[in-house]
């Protein structure tokens, strides 16, 4: 369970995140969705401790983020190229991040054939490094090196951004696998409503870095956030 507290971060006066409790249960997909300023990537990067709080805290499993690196043999997570090493070829890259997780390269293999429908011979044998692929496949890579090691939480920030449409539905179906299948806490940020919709069996909503809604996903979910989105919810 991911359990924050009181959290905070603030940048000079302005607060920028303001979560007084949150739960995320094991095995639960979560989708995180804003308008841009609303807080989303703050509150991944608090999580993944490339920021500190200025009040409160996050536990992964127990364990303060912000004090012990203990949750991060279990967590895993793409927020953006940065993520990824560009002189790398996607090859060498996943070797790495095996190698990282304690897995050797007949696992990371593997792991790596059960994709390559989401690779569509775009990613490997390609000969190029991660620097020059698209966007869209520089995604690919990384949300794919985000499965290595059998996580148990797995962070993606905005994943359907820059993928085609078919790419788009086959992560769809990776991401319920990875809950609905395998119990992975899988978190998602999203813009788009319907996608976060379809693959999350919650979602909450942040105005200005705070909690406005936190809802059960159900049909009438997406009819929902669309009318909260439009401004034409009464208030």
């Amino acid at each position: 369970m991911i359990t924050t507290s009181n959290l905070s971060k603030k940048y000079a006066s302005k607060t920028v995140l303001n979560i007084d409790n949150l739960e995320i249960p094991k095995g639960q997909s979560f989708g995180l969705v804003g308008n841009n300023g609303a807080g989303k990537t703050t509150y991944f990067s608090l999580l993944l401790d490339l920021i500190q709080p200025s009040s409160g805290h996050i536990k992964n499993n127990d364990v303060l983020v912000h004090e012990s690196e203990d949750w991060k043999p279990f967590t895993s997570s793409f927020i953006d190229e940065s993520f990824l090493i560009g002189y790398l070829t996607p090859e060498e890259y996943f070797y790495f991040i095996g190698d990282l997780r304690g897995q050797n390269k007949a696992d990371v293999n593997a792991l790596l054939s059960q994709f390559d429908d989401f690779f569509h011979g775009e990613i490997l044998g390609q000969k190029k490094y991660l620097r020059d692929l698209s966007k869209g496949n520089q995604k690919k890579a990384g949300i794919v090196a985000a499965l290595i090691g059998n996580p148990e939480v797995i962070i993606l920030d905005e994943p359907f951004a820059n993928l085609d449409p078919t790419t788009q539905i086959r992560l769809k179906g990776i991401i319920k696998n990875l809950a609905e299948k395998q119990g992975v806490t899988v978190l998602v940020s999203s813009h788009d409503l319907m996608h976060v919709t379809d693959v999350c069996e919650r979602i909450v909503v942040l105005e200005k870095g705070e909690i406005v809604k936190d809802l059960a996903t159900n049909a009438e979910t997406l009819k929902e956030l669309e009318t909260h989105f439009s401004g034409s919810e009464s208030v």
